[in-house]
């Protein structure tokens, strides 16, 4: 007996090969119906892809000719309101804005009660630099509406379609509302309102006040300080072992903006008018109020701290 006799295993290669390409051969026309089914599927979705991406353009030509058709309309509307018929810009009150520009346990309580005790004047308390987020909106849309400036308009099939319309003029005048509205809310007889504020940014408060300066036109800040010594040890201050350093770097900060601004800015210290009222009558004149001693140390028998 051979080698590869009586083993059912070892068969002649003829016969599995002869088995193999029978079984091949059943298999054949499924495959080629499969490739065929795979070739007009993709036919197909390539129809679809420019089909949707047609009726895409479309939609886009109809957006844009929607909104110049409303553009045109509002324009036609603020060319036809009357000098005294209720217009964004008629409703705004006559109004002048003043910040407190300080850090945290600098007697900004007190300075905000003297200000508001002041006729006519109000000075809310803190909101934790709420306003940098509009500025930090407000800077990012410039940013991009000017790198992306063209002689004509996006089209509206740009992926940035729109933002070089930003309206900066309108943007501003609608964030005043907005903070007027919800944040200072003017009283009838308020002729100065503002706020009292000790969280500014670090790298970048020239830029910041000077947004503050745009969004509410006139504005101005007084600058108040105190002993930082005094001020490292109270509170949270003394907790950090950097305290005084920190106070220091942030006081010249401050200090080298509020020389930018000119008659815009006053000073105060805290030091100065708790020994002497007298100490904030130029800030009195400043602001075009009646300088009131009494009215004064009424508003300082209070205590104002936390």
């Amino acid at each position: 007996m051979t080698e590869n006799e009586g083993f059912p295993g070892n068969r002649p290669p003829t016969r599995v090969t002869s088995r193999l390409a029978r079984r091949a051969a059943l298999l054949v026309p499924p495959i080629g119906h499969l490739v065929e089914q795979r070739d007009r599927l993709r036919t197909t979705c390539h129809r679809l892809r420019e089909e949707r991406d047609r009726a895409c353009r479309e939609r886009d030509t109809l957006r844009a000719e929607r909104d110049a058709l409303v553009l045109s309309v509002a324009g036609q509307g603020r060319e036809e309101r009357s000098p005294g018929d209720g217009s964004a810009a008629e409703e705004e009150p006559a109004l002048e804005y003043l910040f407190v520009l300080t850090y945290g346990r600098s007697g900004s309580t007190l300075l905000q009660n003297l200000l508001n005790s002041i006729p006519g004047v109000l000075v809310r308390g803190e909101n934790h630099g709420v306003l940098y987020e509009l500025y930090r909106f407000h800077h990012k849309v410039l940013h991009h509406r000017d790198r992306l400036a063209r002689p004509q308009p996006l089209p509206p099939f740009h992926p940035w379609w729109g933002i070089d319309g930003y309206p900066e003029e309108e943007a501003l005048a609608a964030m005043r509302r907005l903070v007027l509205d919800t944040l200072i809310r003017p009283r009838p007889d308020s002729r100065i309102v503002g706020f009292k504020e000790i969280t500014w940014p670090d790298e970048d408060l020239a830029e910041y006040v000077a947004f503050l300066r745009r969004l509410f036109p006139g504005a101005r800040f007084v600058f108040n300080t105190r002993d930082l010594a005094d001020v490292a040890r109270s509170k949270w201050w003394a907790t950090m072992p950097d305290a005084a350093e920190r106070l220091a770097r942030t006081e010249k900060r401050m200090s080298e903006v509020v020389d930018g601004l000119g008659d815009a800015a006053v000073r105060v210290h805290y030091d100065d008018y708790c020994a002497d009222p007298e100490a904030l009558r130029p800030m009195h004149r400043w602001l075009g109020g009646e300088f009131d001693a009494e009215r004064i140390r009424t508003v300082m028998a209070v205590r104002h701290s936390y």
